[in-house]
């Protein structure tokens, strides 16, 4: 099969048979085979009913997902990977406001120039200023900055993978924002952008506010964390409380020696007790030597993990 189509959803049932007539229209159009898997995640409205019924039409092509509660959409793109068949795993949002037109080309750029994934840009977006577009191109400023992939629209929900992306790489939490740093850390590092046509939102509302970019900056910080430090913690916590532990028992050090310089010199002093700065010392050796010991604590959890020597392996020579 050439191509699995994931298209996570919640509560768009006005928009899922259009989406459904247009992705058939363009991949009639190319020759390819597909599936479409649709991943209702908890919607409220009746579009697990209109999936069943495009599953009734279209048996050979309709696959459905089915969540009790919402969870999000990384959990739907987790369970759409695992369902997906297709050579190249093309992802999409339910709203209409991505383009299937798109996917052709995204296709061959994987096909013929080798890349492991391409991401969609929205250059034009159809979106209020305010609310969407300043946070988001600081959002992907900040991104760009951390993770060293160089893409506009990190978030964007039009991607295309090689199966093999899919397959290697875990999506949880909020993590879909981050499928390109996940597939990076895979070792999937050739990874493509194309301008896409972003499109105004022709039923319902966006199921995303503000708080998403907030919740972004947590996301990207953990995983920049855990790419760097996940599996040796103590390199961090370690060195970091060791240098505090050290720098603040230096001090402690010198107020003592200060004080007996003053007193050999017959100059009162007052008492090491009474000086703030020996709390601020004493305050600093015992945050060190939490940090050591959270390291410590990390590395012990990290050894014992099931996952230590989960290694990525492209090929085997015995």
């Amino acid at each position: 099969m050439d191509l699995s189509i994931i298209v996570p959803l919640l509560n768009e049932e006005e928009s899922i048979p259009e989406l459904y007539a247009w992705i058939t229209r363009v991949m009639t159009e190319n020759s390819f085979s597909y599936e479409v898997i649709f991943v209702d995640d908890g919607s409220t409205d009746s579009s697990w009913n209109v999936i069943e019924k495009l599953k009734s039409d279209a048996p050979e092509t309709v696959k459905g997902i089915k969540f009790r509660r919402n969870y999000g959409k990384s959990p739907a793109l987790f369970c759409g990977f695992r369902m997906a068949q297709g050579d190249i795993v093309v992802t999409m949002d339910a709203d209409l406001q991505d383009s299937p037109e798109e996917v052709p080309e995204m296709v061959r750029m994987i096909r013929e120039d080798g890349y492991d994934l391409v991401s969609g840009w929205k250059k034009k977006r159809y979106d209020g200023k305010l609310s969407k577009n300043i946070p988001s191109k600081i959002y992907n400023w900040t991104a760009r900055k951390v993770t060293g992939i160089h893409l506009h629209d990190m978030n964007c929900g039009l991607k295309a993978y090689r199966s093999e992306v899919v397959k290697n790489i875990e999506v949880y939490g909020e993590m879909h924002r981050y499928i390109p740093f996940l597939a990076k850390n895979a070792g999937f590092s050739k990874i493509g952008e194309k301008v896409v046509h972003h499109q105004a939102r022709k039923f319902g509302k966006s199921k995303f506010g503000l708080d998403r970019f907030v919740n972004g900056y947590l996301d990207l910080l953990s995983l920049w964390f855990l790419n760097k430090f996940g599996k040796q913690p103590m390199h961090f916590f370690g060195l970091w409380g060791s240098l505090m532990f050290i720098i603040c028992f230096i001090a402690i050090i010198i107020i003592g020696i200060s004080k007996l310089v003053a007193l050999s010199h017959g100059v009162p002093a007052r008492l090491i007790a009474d000086n703030p700065y020996f709390y601020i010392a004493l305050t600093g050796m015992i945050m060190g030597t939490l940090m050591f010991l959270t390291g410590f604590v990390a590395e012990l959890v990290s050894r014992s993990s099931q996952n230590r020597n989960d290694y990525k392996i492209e090929k085997e020579l015995v």
